[in-house]
């Protein structure tokens, strides 16, 4: 008899978590969830052909319900509670692309108060997701729409956050974002810190070398080789700078590209013998070729 009534029990509460389960609100949802918990509690240690199915279910919802707890967190601005909740899921998912990701959105804004206590594992949490992405290892790319918007956001935030103590890597991580077919590619601002991260990081590299073998010594074939390097580089930088003036087209944009134009021409001028001479046309024409 108490079998009997045990497998009753058993068949309304898995019939009753079947049901709700079914339906795609909330609050069925929510009681499809208490039914599958109370269903692995009383029946977790049985052989049971439906165990399986409740159990995945219980652990799908808890994990939703952890996602929708650190976007409710990130959306409301409080940067550190949704680290909070990221931090404990990723102790068990250090794969979980959904909160990584989000994780790098909360801690780049969090970054742009001034504040910056996040930024460090913000760093963390890009590299691990880029890692994913770049290895294929994600199949959903929440909260972003798609792989590109998604390679794009990530390059260009680890970048934005490494910019100053490495700037070759940030040259790398936002021309990434610039070949992306994402809003980055569109956004002066990327082309800006581009140029800029060039500039000081393998350009001024590279001419402190210069002038430290071929200060003062007559020309020589290493000499011009290394010269041409540098011209190179700098012929990146201005393209880079083209790309941002030519992109700020916007009112609220004057005063940005007033200051990046003077800088580009300053620039210009210094590698085609102090002349601006089709500079004009470079802007015109940019954005219609192939970012080196």
């Amino acid at each position: 008899m108490p079998t009997q009534m045990s497998d009753s029990d058993k068949e309304q509460l898995y019939t009753r978590f079947a049901e709700n389960k079914k339906v795609p609100s909330a609050d069925r949802q929510r009681l499809a969830y208490e039914d599958a918990k109370d269903y692995v509690r009383r029946f977790g240690n049985e052989v049971d052909p439906h165990l399986a199915e409740v159990k995945r279910f219980v652990g799908e919802y808890e994990r939703a319900m952890k996602n929708y707890q650190l976007l409710d967190a990130y959306k409301a601005k409080k940067y550190a509670k949704a680290f909070e909740i990221g931090r404990a899921t990723l102790k068990k998912e250090p794969e979980n692309f959904f909160v990584l990701a989000t994780l790098v959105e909360a801690g780049y804004d969090n970054a742009q108060t001034g504040d910056t206590s996040l930024n460090e594992e913000t760093v963390d949490h890009a590299n691990a997701a880029l890692a994913l992405l770049e290895a294929g290892k994600v199949s959903a790319f929440t909260p972003f729409a798609n792989a590109e918007d998604a390679r794009g956001f990530l390059n260009f935030a680890y970048g934005w956050f490494v910019r100053a103590e490495s700037p070759v890597k940030a040259a790398e991580s936002f021309t990434v974002a610039a070949k992306s077919d994402s809003r980055f590619k569109d956004d002066p601002l990327t082309y800006n810190l581009l140029g800029l991260s060039i500039l000081k990081g393998e350009y001024a590299q590279l001419a402190a070398e210069y002038n430290t073998k071929f200060g003062n010594k007559p020309p020589s074939p290493e000499q011009q080789a290394m010269w041409q390097r540098i011209a190179t580089l700098g012929e990146r930088v201005i393209d880079a700078y083209a790309r941002a003036v030519a992109l700020s087209t916007r009112p609220e944009q004057a005063e940005a590209k007033a200051k990046m134009l003077a800088q580009l021409t300053s620039l210009y001028k210094s590698f085609h013998n102090n002349s601006d001479a089709g500079l004009n046309d470079l802007i015109a024409t940019v954005l219609s070729t192939p970012l080196p």
